[in-house]
């Protein structure tokens, strides 16, 4: 690549973009750290909602199979009663520039469940209510782990570009500056030695 003519004009603006650069590089880098925080705090999140939602599942199950005991038959045949849920929606909001999604669904709000009571068991109620509970988690959990994923992409990418502005942008434009500088000294001395030699040739 071609160098940069060492001019007054070009140390300026090598000056300029170095400054830049730098300026860039610390946005970058604040970028990076704040990304890295709400990254930790999602992976946090995510652990402890995946400990509830194993804890409710099997809370779930428990009392659906003492259901299917009591009842037999029927509980199946009651749990086929439950609509499907079209309520999922999915919006997004915006953490440094990253688009997360949030999962949202209509809160679930305990009672009666959607089929008769007369045939069934007090088990087969907690189940139901169990698995609602299991539904608004899973939700939670999906957007939690989306943006865990879309989050830890940003911090690569924002490594990356800090890496490059620190370790070849900047260190490039401090080279030319150097290079740049030197050369406008030299050729000063030059300059200095040639008024000097005319001088005195004027003075003989």
């Amino acid at each position: 690549m071609a160098q940069t003519a060492p001019t007054k004009g070009n140390l300026t603006a090598a000056k300029r973009a170095r400054a830049l650069a730098e300026s860039g590089y610390e946005l970058m880098d604040k970028k990076r750290n704040i990304l890295i925080r709400e990254l930790m705090t999602m992976i946090d999140e995510a652990e402890a909602l995946q400990a509830r939602i194993d804890k409710t599942f099997n809370e779930a199950y428990g009392a659906m199979r003492i259901a299917e005991i009591s009842m037999g038959g029927c509980a199946e045949a009651a749990a086929m009663t439950v609509e499907i849920d079209n309520s999922v929606q999915i919006r997004y909001k915006s953490v440094m520039g990253v688009e997360i999604p949030m999962v949202t669904s209509e809160p679930f709000v305990p009672t009666e469940p959607p089929y008769g009571l007369i045939f069934t068991s007090s088990d087969l109620d907690n189940a139901y209510f169990k698995f609602a509970e299991v539904k608004a988690m899973v939700n939670e959990l999906a957007h939690t782990e989306n943006a865990i994923y879309r989050l830890a992409y940003a911090v690569r990418k924002a490594q990356k570009r800090a890496n490059a502005l620190q370790n070849i942008v900047i260190p490039g434009l401090d080279a030319d500056i150097a290079r740049i500088s030197e050369a406008l000294e030299e050729k000063e001395r030059e300059e200095f030695v040639r008024l000097k030699i005319i001088k005195e040739h004027k003075g003989i």
